[in-house]
């Protein structure tokens, strides 16, 4: 549970989590060696040079409380005190409590070593790091006795806290340069592979560490058989394609020369056929175009609504919301979104397209009126030459099987999504592209 509730504030790049565990060690290590510090040499040994230096005011207080009187004491007492450079006072009145600076730790200790034992004691003030004066309640009045503070306190001690935190953090900072460094193939490989993923080719060049040169080379050796595998699919279907092409055009020269009652069922079924193999073309075509530029989606649907019109389709043209210009394979959206479009009328009465362009996204919606597809065939609705007859009316024409395909394919290509749902507004198919900018 604590670990789920630490992930939250953990950072999310490669970078903020190297760096988190650089410091944290660092960070953790200096907190430790600061408070062994400070409890040997704030407590420890001000204890230890306390105790010598509350011997010494013992023997000149014991001497005080054997003189008769005060002047006496004074006089007896002096050049005990002068020998143990220890300035003697006996002023009027005691003071009301201890002076201490706030921050002044030893301090604390000083007060509490002297309290422990020296019998009488009043008041301690420490008002500087110079001076110590201690206020002792004797036989003969109030008695002040002062010391240097270096005497019971060692010299500069904040010494070692500046050494560690500067010396910590300059390690820090060249550990993080070389950190950087380490990591900077890595990057280097995870945007080729988003860049791959979206449809394009970045140069990569394997670097680093020889994990990270292994990794660099697996994926240079993935992407180059994906890519072949493409072309080979491609090349492929366009050659079945093209080779059907002749002996289906020797078949209509055939059926014109036929009577019309015989003709006519047979140049149905050679339309189909040739319907089919302009699908499988398209379907071959997939993402062969060359790479993406700067289009408005706006006017890309425009155009495409109103060739629609202009082939007796009935579409409109929805809300777009948004503007400006999203990197595109023009021809390769246009295809996946005339195939949303030829869908939604075949199986609907009507279609309306619309779009959404925001900061970080664009969303392409096609919806239609027709009976739609239930939530759990929605993947293999998105299948190559996958028709849901049951679910779908075919009154309108038949197809290939794939149209939502092909538009699953021009989206992935472009690093994004095909989303299919239920259309709030018509009620029928609702399919979203969803692409990131």
């Amino acid at each position: 549970m604590l670990f789920r509730w630490l992930k939250r504030y953990m950072p999310r790049g490669l970078y903020g989590r190297a760096a988190l565990i650089l410091i944290l060690p660092v960070v953790t290590l200096q907190l430790v060696v600061s408070v062994v510090f400070i409890q040997r040499h704030f407590e420890g040994v001000t204890r230890q040079m306390t105790h010598t230096v509350s011997r010494e005011l013992s023997l000149v207080l014991e001497e005080v409380e054997r003189a008769p009187s005060r002047q006496e004491a004074a006089e007896r007492v002096a050049r005990l005190a002068r020998g143990l450079e220890l300035e003697l006072g006996f002023p009027r009145n005691l003071p009301a409590g201890n002076i201490r600076r706030w921050y002044d730790f030893s301090g604390t200790v000083l007060i509490r070593e002297l309290r422990s034992r020296i019998d009488g004691l009043a008041a301690v003030e420490m008002p500087d790091d110079h001076v110590v004066r201690v206020f002792v309640d004797t036989g003969q009045g109030p008695v002040m006795l002062s010391f240097d503070r270096r005497r019971v306190s060692a010299s500069n001690p904040h010494q070692l806290l500046v050494n560690m935190v500067f010396f910590g953090g300059l390690m820090t900072i060249i550990a993080y340069i070389y950190l950087r460094n380490q990591l900077r193939p890595i990057t280097r490989l995870a945007e080729a592979a988003e860049a791959f993923g979206r449809g394009h080719h970045v140069p990569y060049t394997p670097a680093g560490a020889l994990e990270v040169r292994a990794a660099g080379n697996a994926f240079l050796d993935m992407r180059a058989r994906i890519e072949r595998q493409i072309e080979q699919r491609t090349l492929m279907l366009s050659g079945v394609s093209h080779d059907l092409r002749t002996p289906l055009t020797r078949m209509k020269l055939g059926l014109s020369m036929l009577d019309d009652e015989d003709r006519k069922p047979l140049e149905r079924d050679v339309e189909d056929m040739q319907r089919l193999l302009d699908g499988f073309l398209e379907f071959a075509r997939g993402m062969s175009e060359s790479g993406s530029e700067p289009a408005d989606p706006r006017k890309m649907l425009e155009g495409i609504v109103e060739n629609s019109r202009r082939a007796g389709l009935t579409v409109e043209l929805g809300i777009c919301e948004g503007e400006g210009e999203v990197p595109l394979r023009v021809e390769a959206m246009r295809r996946a979104v005339e195939n949303l479009v030829n869908n939604a009328v075949r199986y609907g009465s009507r279609a309306v397209v619309s779009c959404w362009i925001g900061d970080r996204s664009l969303r392409i919606r096609v919806e239609d009126d027709g009976p739609g597809i239930p939530a759990e065939r929605h993947e293999e609705a998105v299948r190559p030459f996958t028709r849901l007859d049951p679910s779908r009316n075919q009154d309108r024409g038949t197809g290939v099987g794939l149209g939502l395909s092909i538009a699953a394919d021009v989206a992935r290509a472009h690093g994004g999504i095909l989303k299919l749902g239920q259309s709030e507004t018509l009620g029928g198919l609702q399919a979203d592209i969803v692409i990131a900018r």
